[in-house]
Order: C-alpha cells, then sequence, then structure tokens
C-alpha cells in the first residue's frame, strides 16, 4: 500500500481553477430543488412527510426536499442492518477497505462539484468547502489504510507449546449523527469508519444539511458498497435519532453536535433496554470554547492573523473555532487593534461570489448569535462588527468584543458564530488559568517564544488539541487525530491511528498445541 499524503487544498488564485469551481456552481445550480428519497437495504422510498434544505445565504433559494424517516421506516431500516451486517462482518478487511479508496477516487473527480453542494446548502465559502471535501477525500484514503494495518492483528506473548493472537472483530449496527457545519467531511468520516470495520450504519444526516448526505449515499453506491451496509433515514432527532439510540439492537452510536444533544444521546444509550445483551458504545464530539492565549514576547502579527482567521473561519461555526483571545496586558491594545484591522478586510456575503465569510446556517442560529451580541454590548465592548442582517439570508458581521472579565457569559458559553470574546491577563500563570476555566476542552493555541511557557502549556494547557504559533483550526487527518476532553467529548481522535476501534471488539485466540 502506498503512504498516503493528505489530499492537496485548491489554489484560486490560479485563473483555471477559479473558473472551474465557478462552472462547478453552475452546475449544482441547475439541479437544485430536485427530490431525495430515503434508502433502506437499496431500496428507494418516498414518504410524504419532507424535509425542505434552504440555502441560508438566500433563503428564498430551495437546495433540495429529502424524504423524512418516521419510527417505523427506522425499523424497517434497523432489521436491514442487522440482516446485512451478517454478510458484511465476513467480508475480508481488503474488499472493504478498496471500496473505502474507490469511494475516494469518485469524490476526487468530483471535487469542485461537491465543494459547490457545500457553497449552497451549507453557506460555506469556496476554501471552506474545497477543504471540507478534501477531509472527507483523507478520512476515506486514512482509515482504509488504518484497517489494513489493524487487520494484522496483535502480537502476543505465548508459553511454548500454545499459540496465541488477539485481533478485532466488528460490533454490529451503529447510528451514525452527524453535524450540519461539515456535512461532507465528517458525515463521511463517521460512517466509513464505521463500514470499513465491518459494522452496518443507520445513517440520520443533520436535517440542515441532507442533500450533501444523499450525495454521498450516490457514491457509496457506485463504489460497490452492498445494498443495506449503509441506510440512509434523515429524520428528526426526537422520533427516528430517540428510537434508535434507544433501540436494543444498537451497538454504538457515533455522534458529533451540540453539548446538549450528546449529553442527552450519552444518557439514553447508559440504560440497558429490555432484550439488549451488551453495553451499547457512545462516541460523542460536542464542541467548545476554544481560546488562542497571546504570550507577551509574543509575534503580535501572527498573533492577530491567527486570532481573526480562527473565529472568522466559517463564520466561526466550527467546534475548534477561536472563541475567546486571552491576551498579557503588555501587548493586549496592540493586538486588539491589529485584529480589528485585519477583521475589516474580511468581506461577508454569498459564498457563490468568493466572500470570504457567508450566512450563518439558519433562523435559530442567527437569533442565537444576535442574543450574544446584545449580551455584548452589556459585559462588554463591542470594538468591531456587531451588525446583523437577516432580509435575504443570515448573516452576521465578524465581531470582535473587549475589555470582558474572565467570568463573562462570551467567555464561557459556546456562541458558535463569529464573535470573539478578548480579555486581558497580567501573567502567564493566569492567561492559562482563564483558558482552562470552561467546561470544554477541545483546542487551544499558544502564541509565544517563551519556551518554558510552551513546555507549561505542553503540560498544563487542559485540550484535546493544542497548537503552538499558529491557529486553532484546521487539524489534518492522520497529523493532527482530533478531539477533546471535559464536555467536548469522549476524545476519539478522529483522523488517529486509534479512532476506528472505537468501533470493533478485541477477542483473543489460544490453542494448546
Amino acid at each position: 500500500m502506498v503512504p498516503y499524503k493528505h489530499e492537496a487544498l485548491t489554489d484560486f488564485s490560479k485563473e483555471e481553477n477559479k473558473k472551474a469551481f465557478q462552472e462547478a456552481l453552475k452546475k449544482v445550480e441547475a439541479e437544485l430543488g430536485k427530490k431525495y428519497d430515503l434508502i433502506i437495504g437499496g431500496e428507494h422510498i418516498s414518504t410524504n412527510e419532507k424535509i425542505t434544505s434552504i440555502n441560508p445565504g438566500k433563503k428564498d433559494q430551495v437546495i433540495g426536499v429529502v424524504s423524512k424517516a418516521n419510527k417505523e421506516l427506522a425499523e424497517k431500516a434497523m432489521q436491514t442492518a442487522l440482516e446485512t451486517f451478517e454478510s458484511w462482518r465476513k467480508w475480508p478487511a481488503r474488499l472493504r477497505a478498496d471500496i473505502l479508496f474507490r469511494a475516494a477516487a469518485i469524490v476526487r473527480r468530483r471535487k469542485h462539484e461537491f465543494s459547490a453542494w457545500l457553497v449552497y446548502e451549507a453557506g460555506k465559502p469556496w476554501a471552506e468547502a474545497d477543504g471540507d471535501v478534501a477531509e472527507a477525500i483523507d478520512f476515506m484514503e486514512y482509515y482504509g489504510r488504518q484497517m489494513l494495518r489493524i487487520d494484522k492483528g496483535v502480537e502476543c506473548l505465548a508459553e511454548e507449546g500454545e499459540h496465541n493472537e488477539m485481533y478485532y472483530k466488528p460490533m454490529g449496527v451503529g447510528v451514525v449523527i452527524p453535524p450540519w457545519n461539515f456535512p461532507l467531511a465528517i458525515m463521511c468520516g463517521m460512517t466509513v469508519s464505521a463500514v470499513v470495520t465491518g459494522n452496518t450504519v443507520l445513517l440520520k444526516p443533520a436535517s440542515n444539511t441532507p442533500v450533501i448526505a444523499a450525495k454521498f449515499m450516490e457514491v457509496l453506491e457506485e463504489a460497490g458498497l452492498p445494498a443495506g451496509v449503509v441506510n440512509f433515514i434523515p429524520g428528526s432527532g426526537s422520533e427516528v435519532g430517540d428510537y434508535l439510540v434507544d433501540h436494543p439492537k444498537t451497538r454504538f452510536v457515533s455522534f458529533t453536535g451540540s453539548r446538549d444533544v450528546g449529553t442527552r444521546i450519552y444518557e439514553r444509550a447508559a440504560k440497558v433496554q429490555d432484550g439488549q445483551v451488551w453495553l451499547k458504545r457512545v462516541v460523542a464530539e460536542m464542541g467548545g470554547k476554544d481560546t488562542i492565549v497571546v504570550d507577551k514576547d509574543a509575534d503580535l502579527e501572527l498573533a492577530a492573523e491567527s486570532i481573526v482567521y480562527a473565529a472568522f473561519g466559517y463564520a466561526g461555526q466550527k467546534c475548534s473555532a477561536c472563541s475567546r483571545a486571552v491576551i498579557h496586558e503588555d501587548v493586549y491594545d496592540e493586538v486588539l487593534k491589529r485584529s480589528a484591522e485585519i477583521a475589516e478586510g474580511l468581506t461577508v456575503g454569498d459564498p457563490k461570489d468568493g466572500n470570504y465569510m457567508g450566512p450563518v446556517i439558519d433562523k435559530a442560529a442567527f437569533d442565537k448569535i444576535s442574543s450574544y451580541i446584545d449580551i455584548a454590548k452589556q459585559e462588554g465592548k463591542i470594538v468591531f462588527g456587531g451588525e446583523v442582517d437577516e432580509s435575504k439570508g443570515f448573516y452576521i458581521q465578524p465581531t470582535i468584543v473587549a475589555d470582558l472579565s474572565p467570568e463573562a457569559r462570551l467567555m464561557k458559553e459556546e456562541i458558535f458564530g463569529p464573535v470573539v470574546a478578548f480579555c486581558k491577563v497580567k501573567d502567564f500563570d493566569e492567561a492559562l488559568e482563564v483558558a482552562n476555566n470552561t467546561d470544554y476542552a477541545l483546542t487551544g493555541s499558544v502564541i509565544t517564544k517563551n519556551r518554558e511557557h510552551i513546555a507549561r502549556a505542553h503540560r498544563d494547557f487542559h485540550v484535546g488539541n493544542l497548537y503552538i504559533n499558529r491557529g486553532c483550526t484546521g487539524s489534518v487527518v492522520g497529523y493532527q487525530p482530533f478531539g477533546g476532553f471535559k464536555m467536548s467529548g469522549t476524545d476519539a481522535k478522529a483522523g488517529g491511528p486509534a479512532y476506528l476501534q472505537n468501533f470493533l471488539e478485541a477477542k483473543t485466540y489460544t490453542e494448546r498445541l
């Protein structure tokens, strides 16, 4: 197997790449408004109840109309997945991995097309959409290779006259509940990790971005995945989601999303139902309140750039986004001023037109973020941004809020939008104390030239992904395995060498010779 280097990002400064992307946008625009069925065991099922997906940047534009599952169809999907598991689990790992490699090749050939779907349905700017698709390709290539490694088993010690081995076996039927903010990459990674390990999947995509998931189902079918291995069942969390999380035949739940939903899933999955003969496994990634710490001897231009781009990339709608800048008092004013200057150069508008920042995902997100901007006016001082506009789409200007107390709501609560809170500290001790004072522990950065402070952050900055002298977003599959502590989730480390073991059971075999 050839070693794999992560998928290259597209250079949109090249005119040929711009033109190719614009052509993809036109192609996808011509396909908007179509209907998409549920897929259970390869059967396409249309239902009366639908999910209508809209463009968050252009509210009157329908992306697609997707059939909605109910409990009866969820049960049908469960029975199909249980039946399919009995054959799929026996497939050699090599053949399962080959399907991932083939799917990766298909997406790679259609990269701009998938990016265009992300622009329309998720409101992603060009570069963010391109990175999302590249990450999906990376997940398929990486997890395929990891499965081939795991399939070799684990060497065990043995007494003379005895043979011992340990190997991994698939678990059963998993419920996959992905988020809307990386609707191709994370949805793909969560799905194919469960599939390549020999499990079958009930895929309940995010209701804001079901069309992208439907397009990915087309890829899996083209790649040769047998019917029934992945069953596509969009539906409401309170009806279909709860039903499947509670189901006695569910073996594991893989979830990425909000803390409230994640903790609710964790609690429900812990209850042993009548007829259940295992403890369900839950893999949960639930968000963050991520901090960039700027030390007094930092490169201040690097600090300002790191804060702005990590805070406002994809309108701050990343669980890794910089939500707090904790800055030494000696350099606070300079970093704040320079951050506002950089933010002023960001364009906000329809992502189709190449703007740096597009809309937030929907009305609920718009209202929530707007309410935090109102809170910001009471807790601190808005030095840049703060304007909101939902006349055509859900647009919020990048917003910088200064002079906040470490105990302010803006410093403690996940906003999940383009709002970054600035807080002044007297020394590095206080900076680490503030950085660690939330319920979350996902990503963080330290901008400093002080090697002692770097060593202390390495030990005492309590996050799952720590970065030094760079922003706190942009983990790459295989390079920075991703996942956090505390209320950020189960630290499963997606895109890492141990991730697939979340969906496998270890079995030892001993034979007296």
